[in-house]
């Protein structure tokens, strides 16, 4: 039987979401790859900032492409009573609700847990801030570098000098707040299964990225030293990291343990002698010792190709990559293979999209078009009970 036709774990589930850029649209993307009806109220005339972050994408914004397919976009002005009786209704019949407005925006509409709850008991609340509720910094505006930079992150990444601290190149703080954001109403939905009521789930941009750096603050327990910024190598594994090769191409390479350290003196350096130098003989010496190893390595490697190289750690069973770049990736022949790539309509025509990770045998993810601002404003309405004329009279005051 087709898996497109099979039932999807979210189906007849709708989440209502008053979200922008990319932590909670991220999370209810993939609720709606699940199966999700997800309904993304937005504002009038310019909806979610993100759609304005570039043109990338035939016109659209590339992250508003990758955060926002499968949606259905509603606009509202909140600020008025008419769109917010319009919001109450969908909320009366909704499962979830999902906003990480500006901190306190959402109690000031009267949307917090608590007056939502005595409402609609069965709803759940999933609010997504930068720092959490309460606290000296729960008003503190946070963007996804900011939170890199308050949650350690950039003090483990980039090159070893102050001066070289580097971001992360994708938006990890959000994507974070994001994933915990989605599994937390996953566990809600199973729990209202259980007791029949809603519950509130409070995710922070912070404590979602923290949780992410537990090895290097674990290392630096006890006021010990914290792991060292290496650039595209491990901190504290060597060798580990990206090596060049003799026709200028570069070589990614990981080695774990003392057998695979043997393997690589002997198969691919050739030296197998190298093994027993007590500068090397265990991991903390070589990560000790990283310069004159590097330098041993870079010679041997000198008289070889990237492929050459491949070649011998492959033979050799060492851990290895290519660096991709963008187009590399596009091209990647293993997601080419597992046929991980659909089609998705948009508001600028047919675009590739990524299926979503975690392959389940009994259903495909829904994957669905990118919506243009307030496309299903009108049908929603019109599903509520309201008029044409209704409908119109809400255009002319703005309300949506």
């Amino acid at each position: 039987m087709n898996n497109a036709q099979q039932p999807r774990p979210l189906d007849g589930i709708t989440v209502v979401s008053l979200e922008h850029a990319i932590a909670a649209p991220f999370c209810t993307r993939q609720l709606a790859d699940l199966g999700a009806r997800v309904i993304k109220v937005e504002r009038p005339g310019s909806g979610d900032f993100a759609r304005g972050y570039d043109e990338r994408v035939n016109g659209l914004a590339s992250h508003f492409v990758w955060t926002n397919r499968s949606k259905e976009s509603l606009t509202l002005d909140l600020k008025q009573d008419d769109a917010m009786q319009v919001l109450g209704s969908l909320l009366a019949d909704a499962d979830v609700l999902v906003q990480n407005l500006a901190p306190g925006a959402a109690a000031r509409m009267g949307l917090s847990f608590e007056a939502l709850h005595e409402r609609f008991p069965q709803l759940i609340v999933c609010d997504i801030s930068g720092y959490g509720e309460g606290g000296p910094y729960e008003q503190k505006k946070a963007y996804d570098l900011l939170i890199q930079s308050e949650g350690g992150f950039l003090s483990v990444t980039g090159g070893p000098g102050e001066e070289e601290m580097a971001k992360a190149g994708c938006s990890i703080a959000d994507i974070a707040a994001g994933m915990y954001a989605y599994t937390g109403v996953l566990s809600a939905l199973m729990l209202r299964g259980k007791t029949g009521v809603g519950s509130r789930v409070d995710v922070s941009m912070l404590e979602s990225l923290v949780e992410w750096m537990g090895y290097p603050l674990y290392y630096a327990y006890d006021g010990a030293t914290p792991p060292p910024r290496a650039g595209a190598a491990h901190s504290t594994i060597y060798p580990y990291g990206p090596f060049p090769a003799g026709d200028g191409g570069t070589v990614m390479l990981g080695l774990q343990n003392e057998r695979e350290w043997q393997a690589f003196c002997a198969k691919v350096l050739e030296q197998p002698e190298l093994a027993g130098d007590e500068r090397f003989s265990a991991n903390f010496k070589r990560s000790a010792n990283r310069a004159e190893l590097r330098a041993i390595i870079v010679e041997s490697f000198a008289k070889l190709s990237a492929a050459q190289v491949i070649e011998r750690l492959e033979q050799a069973q060492i851990a290895n990559a290519q660096v991709n770049d963008m187009a590399g990736v596009w091209a990647h022949p293993q997601l080419e293979a597992r046929q991980r790539w659909r089609q998705v309509d948009s508001p600028s025509g047919r675009l590739p999209a990524l299926l979503p990770p975690g392959r389940n045998s009994a259903f495909e993810p829904r994957m669905d078009a990118v919506p243009a601002l307030g496309q299903h404003t009108d049908a929603l309405l019109a599903e509520l009970g309201y008029a044409a004329s209704d409908i119109q009279r809400l255009h002319e005051q703005g309300a949506i």
